[in-house]
This record gives structure tokens, sequence and C-alpha cells, in this order.
């Protein structure tokens, strides 16, 4: 989902500067909260392995360019399930930073851009998985469906916070649509895809019994409401 350079730029960059804010600002409290709820140690190292899980996701996963952006398996509902919200707020900007400098240059100057796109649909599915998940549901018990409707809403917030900045940047001309509409059509495969690898993912978390209660996982991983 990496935007490419120049889709916005100039005096328009002001607006991602604000929603790049804004998500910040809402995720240094889900980071508090975290804290609060559990320990800084305990949150600093989910927040590690959020930023390598999103480092391997950009870098060693499959991606390429699609369009307007890059084409990215970001598993974002992963993060989220397994690490919980602040931990994978801060590993999504954190591990996007790092891949720009040591890696795509070129990336840097849409780092705001690119930060909205990635934090605003995790806080909608954090919000989101409190009224899928039942409360008396931990989350290594989700079915499909449950899983699918996190997958899908945070993938297709990404659809939609990439259509919005390349209109914005670029406008509403034809050549614009079929950009976006080549890009999500790509982006299509992800969501299908998702879906199964959280699955897996849960489905290995529940044969690990001796995470729950670790410092490493997501508290609601194990446990109920």
């Amino acid at each position: 989902m990496h935007i490419e350079p120049g889709i916005v730029d100039g005096a328009k960059m002001a607006l991602a500067y604000t929603t790049a804010a804004g998500a910040t600002a809402y995720g240094a409290k889900l980071m508090v909260d975290d804290i609060k709820a559990r320990n800084a140690g305990s949150f600093a190292l989910r927040a590690v392995l959020a930023t390598v899980g999103t480092f391997v996701f950009f870098e060693v996963l499959p991606h390429f360019p699609v369009g307007v952006s890059e084409v990215h398996f970001i598993l974002g509902t992963t993060l989220l399930l397994i690490l919980g919200a602040g931990p994978a707020a801060f590993g999504l900007a954190a591990g996007l930073g790092l891949q720009g400098l040591l890696f795509a240059p070129s990336d840097v100057p849409m780092f705001f851009v690119n930060v909205t796109t990635l934090l605003v649909p995790l806080f909608a599915i954090h919000a989101l998985a409190k009224r899928v998940v039942p409360a008396d549901k931990a989350y290594v018990d989700m079915d499909y469906h449950e899983v699918l409707k996190l997958s899908a809403a945070y993938q297709g917030g990404v659809i939609a916070w990439v259509a919005f900045w390349v209109f914005y940047g670029q406008g509403a001309g034809a050549e614009t649509f079929a950009s976006v509409g080549t890009f999500a059509a790509a982006y299509l495969l992800v969501i299908l895809i998702e879906p199964v690898v959280d699955l897996a993912v849960l489905a290995t978390a529940k044969t690990l019994r001796g995470l729950e209660g670790s410092a490493a996982v997501e508290r609601r991983l194990y446990a109920r409401a």
C-alpha cells in the first residue's frame, strides 16, 4: 500500500500531516492504556515483535507495484489479535519508517500519507473486534467468519485510504479511476489470503498454551473480555 511519491505533494501534504498527527495521538493513547493494563516491559516486548513483523511483511513477503501503489501482505489483523492494538500501532508505524529509511528512501516523503493508511484501519478493527468477538470468547477460539470480518475491514480500510489519497492528490480523472480500480482489484488477493493466515496463526497459538499470561502476547488472545 505504499503510495507512489508525488501522488500527494505540495500544500496538499498538510492534510497528511494532520491525519498522521491524529493517528499518532490516538495510537499513543492505546499505548498508554496498554502499559497501564500490563506493564512497560510487556508493551516494549510486543512493540518490538510488531515492528519486526511489519518489517518482514514489507520486505520479505511478496510485494509488487500495481497502479498508484504497491500490494503488500500487511497482516494488521494478525498483529492486533496476537500483540494488541497499542503494540500493533507502534509496530506498523516503526516498521514502515525503518523500511523506508533502510530500503526505500524515496518513500520517506510519503510516510505521513502511508502511516495514516495503515493506522486508521487498525483503530477501526480494534473497535470492531469488541462487537464481532463475543465477550465470552478468547481470540484463539474465533471462527472464520469473525476473522474474515476483521480482515476484510482492515484491508478494505487500506484500499479506501489509498483511493482517497489518490483522488485527493490527482483529481478524479478517468486515468485515476482506472489506476485505483486496478490497485483495488489486486488487493482483493490480500483480503482472500489474510483470514486464512490469521486462522492458522490463531490455531498455532491455541496449541501453545504455555504462552497464556505471557508478556509476549495480547491478554485477550487466551482470556475472555
